[in-house]
């Protein structure tokens, strides 16, 4: 999309969003009371919501559970909801493609897409594989922190009445996810560099390794994260793939694989059992990562991987 372009789709949204504004100034008192129907594509923006919105917003997520956003197609009911909706905010940068999901999101007048509000403030903090955006922008903190503000206007745009809460809140959420930012950055540096590696299922944790698990001063942050399977994961690992994850987890001498909450573990289980043929001890952790969802609140999520993290690279030479 080109800047002109851009521009003025963002204007676009922001124009509608100022008439749905106006259309509700003129409503009766009780019509400028109801809550604001807000639908995300995914948990991680619906928390967000919540914490903004309060009681003055009805928060639902469409990709539940485990469930993989990366191909999730809408099944019965979803339309109906995404259709009453006032406002439906999405993740972009290509997470969402699957068929029916991308279609019903189009055709919304008030849809905006996260990830790309992100990328125009911070282009060069948005991560690529080839010629592919990498959509897993949340596993990142001091990054997706930069959601809560464009997140807080589009409801108070919709809602002028609750507009001094909304970003009231926003302020708060904002000044909770730093401090769980730097207590993370923290605990990752407790790690020794040489262990400071992570393989996991698929290509989710690259914006976590380069926040929180790069060494200050190397020049590449890459070798620190590696996963056999793409940045959607399809459980298809080919012997091109195999061969490269086992000679970065050779070189680097890593011990432990990472498997993923929502993504099959057959992946890691043939690095497992390919290192047992060329006598690497590798190791599976015992807790699985959130990476494309979870259950319960993000931050949440984010310590859970953390510790995790932090306690098998500290215990991996231990039986």
């Amino acid at each position: 999309m080109s800047g002109l372009k851009k521009f003025l789709t963002i204007l676009l949204v922001l124009v509608s969003f100022i008439c749905v504004g106006c259309g509700r100034g003129r409503a009766s008192k009780q019509e400028s009371t109801r809550q604001v129907k807000i639908i995300s594509t995914i948990a991680q923006i619906a928390d967000l919501v919540s914490e903004i919105g309060g009681d003055r917003v009805q928060s639902l997520v469409l990709v539940r559970g485990e469930l993989n956003p990366h191909v999730y197609e809408l099944v019965k009911g979803d339309d109906e909801k995404i259709q009453q909706a006032d406002l439906v905010f999405y993740n972009g940068l290509g997470l969402e493609h699957g068929a029916s999901v991308s279609a019903m999101i189009s055709s919304h007048p008030h849809a905006l897409a996260i990830g790309d509000s992100i990328q125009t403030l911070h282009p060069e903090k948005i991560l690529w594989k080839g010629n592919t955006q990498d959509p897993h922008i949340w596993m990142d903190i001091s990054l997706w922190k930069e959601a809560v503000y464009p997140i807080a206007e589009a409801i108070a745009i919709a809602d002028p009445e609750g507009a001094p809460l909304y970003r009231e809140r926003a302020k708060a959420l904002k000044e909770k996810m730093e401090a769980v930012d730097a207590h993370i950055f923290d605990s990752m540096q407790k790690i020794a560099p040489e262990k400071r590696y992570l393989v996991t299922s698929h290509d989710a944790f690259r914006y976590f390794a380069r926040r929180y698990l790069a060494v200050a001063g190397e020049q590449d942050w890459e070798p620190r994260f590696q996963a056999p399977e793409g940045l959607a994961p399809d459980a298809q690992l080919n012997p091109a793939d195999l061969q490269r994850i086992m000679d970065h987890l050779h070189r680097y001498q890593i011990v432990m694989l990472f498997p993923e909450s929502n993504v099959s573990r057959d992946s890691i289980r043939k690095l497992l059992d390919a290192g047992k043929k060329m006598g690497l001890k590798l190791k599976i952790c015992n807790d699985a990562l959130h990476g494309d969802s979870f259950r319960g609140h993000y931050l949440d999520a984010m310590q859970h991987n953390a510790g995790s993290i932090l306690q098998a690279l500290q215990n991996e030479g231990n039986s």
